[in-house]
């Protein structure tokens, strides 16, 4: 077995880049849209102080890997991801939310077969992301009623979403890039349902894992909100004659606490409210509003030598303390949200929403709890809140739509541009599908209709957008292009050749694939195919085979995003909801991987004739 002489150093030098993008992408104290920035001025830099020329004399622009910004692909990516939220937005899946939860209640075996099939349905033409939110609160409410563990719901739903979400052209941003990629390097540009039935097959199989086996794999694990009772409660400190209040400060009273009391507000004779300010003179008979948890009230009163009531109820073992009409939930940040990349404190969250945040929890560990500092946190997408506050505020926020709320009840947010931005989805897919036009021009079309109708402002258009999507995918491109142009992928298909020699087509292609895998559960899928999809290219060049069951395999491999946590964003989300470790996720995803990567690998190679 001979291997290729190495290539010229501008390949060797993009080749390092690569490893280098990896490596950054993989690391969690690395922002990946910093990663990504970092990769692109390298390259810029790179090629602009060591100018390339190619064999046939022209010379590499390194302006040209600012072009991904431009590229057909990101359009529809972007376009697909604000006619998604519109979706949300209007609560355009909403009926179909309410019947499956309506189904729970009669038979939840078959309910789950069909919230699995629905989830992977949906993902085939949506983005995964608005399914998973549709989705996840029904599941939770539905573990909640009925007493049973979320955990054995959550994930299977999640993985079905990304099963589903390979089996068309547009069904994930990885599978935009690959067909596009694959198109402008010459191949023939592959259709929305070319693919479409090896992945029902595998799909189905998939399904029939996720809803038998992958339950009994996940052990049943208590969930934040499998106690709804209220943890902070509402009271009154009375400041008596005989208490420690008289002529002291509300800052000295808070240092007798250790720090621990806040003061909401004042209440001095019987309906005049003062600002709770540091140097404030408590006199006797004020009113403290507090809210706390019954331990730290009752010191609160012990300390301060105060009483506690409850309106003009004193607390006591006849009359304890009631948290009437308050209710727990969990708020998600997903993508878009408001709270995405601020702190509790700069949202004014309390004063906006009218609720109290007990805690934050992220991948799966909490960040802060109660007198943590919790209002400093800086929120990421998929960190949950755990809240606290009236019923109807709660009920006010599901209405608006601005943020995914779990609790008990399946209340899902429904407008009257429900069913214009329903048609206006449906006449996105229908119109790409036919081929009248490309997905980037009927997506957009889609999204002018969209703010034209009113079911999205520019506000939540703008809040759809991901810069960590864009940033990693414009990356991803201009390093493709640059191993692309520099004979690198030329060299890696080489090796890869050289590595399989002896090999059979089908044994190629399978191991592809795999690699593919592996590397779309370290790094970003959106690298991995636009990276893979060169490299596949060149195999089948060097091979003399048709190149559409290499790239096929590629997009394939880079959705198999099951197998960590990272390795997609909605495994995030169903991560934190579930309450689930990383080891759940090997020990539910890697059988998942190898069952869809073995279906595959058998039926690829008999679909495109490969002996």
């Amino acid at each position: 077995m001979s291997y290729p002489s190495l290539p010229e150093p501008h390949a060797l030098a993009v080749l390092a880049l690569i490893v280098l993008a990896l490596i950054l992408f993989s690391r969690d104290k690395i922002a990946i849209e910093t990663s990504s920035l970092i990769i692109l001025v390298l390259l810029s830099i790179g090629f602009t102080a060591f100018p390339y020329t190619s064999g046939q004399g022209e010379t590499l622009e390194a302006v040209h890997f600012f072009s991904g910004f431009g590229h057909e692909a990101l359009i529809a990516v972007c376009a697909l991801m604000i006619a998604g939220h519109g979706l949300v937005r209007t609560g355009a899946l909403e009926p179909l939310g309410r019947n499956l939860a309506r189904l729970w209640k009669h038979s939840p075996a078959l309910s789950m077969l069909l919230t699995l099939i629905l989830g992977a349905l949906l993902s085939a033409f949506v983005n995964n992301v608005p399914i998973v939110i549709l989705l996840l609160p029904i599941l939770i409410s539905v573990s909640l009623r009925t007493g049973t563990s979320s955990t054995r719901k959550l994930m299977p739903m999640g993985f079905a979403t990304l099963v589903g979400g390979m089996s068309t052209s547009i069904g994930t941003s990885t599978n935009l890039l690959v067909v596009s990629v694959a198109a402008d390097m010459g191949m023939h540009k592959i259709q929305m349902f070319d693919f479409f039935i090896p992945a029902a097959i595998v799909a189905a199989i998939a399904i029939l894992y996720l809803w038998l086996i992958a339950p009994r794999l996940l052990p049943p694990r208590k969930t934040t909100l499998t106690d709804t009772s209220p943890r902070l409660f509402s009271a009154q400190l009375v400041m008596l004659d005989e208490g420690i209040g008289e002529s002291k400060t509300l800052s000295e009273l808070i240092e007798a606490t250790g720090g621990a009391m806040e003061v909401s507000r004042i209440m001095r004779d019987k309906g005049t409210f003062i600002m709770p300010l540091p140097d404030t003179h408590i006199h006797v008979g004020d009113r403290l509003l507090v809210n706390d948890t019954p331990d730290n009230l009752k010191e609160f009163e012990r300390v301060l030598k105060a009483t506690l009531y409850v309106g003009d109820t004193r607390v006591d073992e006849e009359h304890p303390l009631s948290g009437a009409g308050q209710q727990i939930a969990e708020i998600i940040v997903v993508q878009g949200s408001p709270l995405q990349g601020m702190t509790l404190r700069q949202f004014n969250f309390d004063d906006r929403y009218q609720l109290l945040v007990l805690a934050i929890s992220r991948k799966g560990s909490t960040l802060a709890t109660l007198r943590e500092k919790i209002e400093q946190v800086r929120l990421r997408t998929g960190d949950i809140l755990l809240v606290q506050g009236q019923d109807k505020h709660i009920t006010e926020i599901k209405r608006a739509g601005d943020l995914l709320v779990l609790d008990a009840t399946a209340d899902l947010p429904y407008t009257d541009k429900a069913m214009t931005a329903l048609f206006i989805m449906a006449a996105i897919i229908i119109v790409a599908g036919l081929g009248l036009a490309t997905i980037a021009i009927s997506a957009v079309c889609g999204v002018l209709l969209m703010l034209l109708t009113r079911c999205l402002t520019w506000r939540h258009a703008s809040m759809a957008l991901s810069t960590q999507v864009i940033l990693i995918v414009v990356a991803s491109l201009a390093l493709g292009f640059a191993l692309l142009q520099t004979g690198g992928a030329e060299y890696l298909a080489q090796v890869f050749v050289a590595l399989t020699s002896g090999a059979s087509a089908p044994i190629i292609l399978s191991g592809l694939m795999l690699l593919m895998a592996i590397l779309t559960n370290i790094v970003s899928n959106n690298a991995a195919a636009v990276i893979g999809t060169p490299i596949a290219i060149s195999i089948a060049r060097q091979l003399q085979l048709d190149p559409e069951p290499f790239v096929i395999a590629v997009l394939f491999g880079a959705n198999m995003s099951y197998a960590t946590p990272m390795a997609y964003k909605t495994n995030l989300l169903v991560m934190n909801a579930g309450g689930y470790t990383f080891m759940d996720f090997v020990r539910v995803g890697v059988p998942l991987t190898l069952i869809v990567w073995l279906s595959l690998s058998f039926i690829l190679p008999i679909m495109y004739g490969l002996s």
